[in-house]
């Protein structure tokens, strides 16, 4: 007797014919010796192609992040830059303004009233500023330099060889490389040597009058 389920069990077999040549006709069949899956050969020149456009890709992002890592790298330092610079104009503007009060110190040093407690708080204020950068300039025969120098006084004198400080009359400050204020001074230059122009004139007054002479007589 058949069992009711032995044909339901063999509806579901499937029996394909993976022979390379076909029994009936001999000839090869298309896409025979395949197996499932397997790339054709056109695959390998696409992976190529795939792959050099992501080397490309790859390269492109890298000299963006490159560029980006650079400008960032001028930003900070431009940064930096304007930083130091608003700072030390900030600096400047402060000790040009107390420039006044060291010249009044200075004064009073010069004609000893300057002592006690006021010469502790002179030396403090001098110390503070020096830390901030400030330096005074300015010594007697200096050469003298318009850069850093203005003259207040000039004349002559046979005591020096070149243009000179021969007093200073307000000392100069500078911060850093930066003058704030120049040296006030007194300059002498070298004497001028005399010149012989006045003596051969008057020998030529002496020449014409003694020729005149005769013509008198």
């Amino acid at each position: 007797m058949t069992s009711p389920n032995s044909g339901s069990e063999h509806e579901g077999l499937v029996i394909r014919d993976n022979r390379r040549i076909d029994p009936k006709t001999g000839e090869v069949r298309e896409g025979a010796g395949k197996t499932p899956g397997q790339a054709s050969p056109a695959a390998p020149a696409e992976e190529a192609k795939h792959d050099e456009g992501l080397a490309g890709q790859l390269a492109e992002r890298t000299a963006d992040l490159q560029r980006l890592q650079a400008e960032y790298a001028n930003y900070r330092k431009r940064v930096e830059r304007d930083r130091v610079t608003v700072r030390e104009q900030a600096v400047a503007n402060v000790l040009t303004e107390l420039l006044p009060v060291l010249d009044d110190i200075g004064r009073a040093r010069d004609h000893g009233e300057l002592t006690g407690g006021f010469a502790k708080v002179s030396e403090a204020l001098d110390a503070a500023l020096g830390k901030l950068g400030l330096v005074s300039y300015g010594t007697k025969g200096d050469p003298f330099d318009p850069t850093v120098h203005e003259a207040l006084i000039h004349s002559y004198s046979a005591d020096v060889t070149e243009t000179t400080c021969v007093e200073i009359l307000q000392p100069g400050y500078r911060l850093g490389e930066r003058v704030l204020r120049p040296a006030r001074v007194a300059v002498a230059e070298p004497e001028e040597p005399a010149t012989g122009g006045g003596s051969g004139a008057a020998t030529s007054d002496e020449a014409g009058e003694a020729a005149a002479d005769p013509e008198d007589n």
